[in-house]
């Protein structure tokens, strides 16, 4: 027969790690509708924009845009409840949209995924995410091919095609921001050793 602290050791660490597991569940749910209400706060922003443009007279010739002319000027962004979003990333096979905020922290991860660096008018792009259901804990299912678009926020959308998936050291910061890739993707590992990090090159575009 055990001695009664082990089985009481025992339990507590049962309790423990369910207590946790309820936690992270609660925490991805709370990123996810987080998420969610910004993408329709933005959605709303973009309508209203939209409305605005067609009521505006209309320009002779073939409208050219401006991150064409000058693709190193600063991408733009909308101010939702103080944070600033550079647009949309949507994920098709995943079934994913969602919001970009303009630059990273632990907070703002919590929000949603981040820019970690870089421009796509540049095509140097690289967004970090938590890996919440919601955020980006499926990234490890896409694969080559698997279409990946991001939408600025004065409506330029940008189509990606997975190149590359990789498991970069969480130590590696060069190696993340190393390579001719046009859009980076990446989340940490359940145990936040390493990184699952996917490579895009652009396929195309639309304005």
């Amino acid at each position: 027969m055990k001695p009664k602290h082990l089985i009481c050791g025992g339990l507590l660490l049962i309790a423990a790690a369910l207590s946790l597991s309820g936690y992270n569940l609660w925490e991805g749910h709370r990123a996810a509708e987080a998420a969610r209400q910004a993408l329709e706060a933005m959605e709303t922003i973009e309508a209203q924009t939209e409305t605005e443009a067609e009521r505006a007279p209309e320009q002779p010739g073939p409208s050219v845009p401006e991150y064409v002319l000058h693709p190193e000027m600063e991408m733009p962004t909308v101010e939702i409840d103080g944070v600033e979003y550079i647009g949309t990333l949507t994920i098709p096979a995943l079934g994913l949209e969602l919001p970009i905020v303009s630059a990273w922290s632990d907070a703002l991860l919590d929000l949603a995924p981040c820019r970690y660096t870089g421009s796509a008018y540049l095509g140097d792009l690289i967004i970090a995410g938590h890996n919440y259901r919601g955020h980006f804990g499926s990234l490890y299912r896409l694969t080559p091919g698997d279409e990946v678009q991001f939408t600025d926020t004065a409506g330029n959308v940008f189509s990606y095609g997975v190149s590359e998936i990789q498991e970069l050291p969480d130590t590696a910061l060069e190696e993340m921001e190393a390579g001719d890739w046009d859009l980076t993707l990446f989340t940490c590992t359940l145990s936040s050793a390493s990184r699952v990090t996917i490579r895009c090159q652009r396929i195309g575009e639309t304005a």
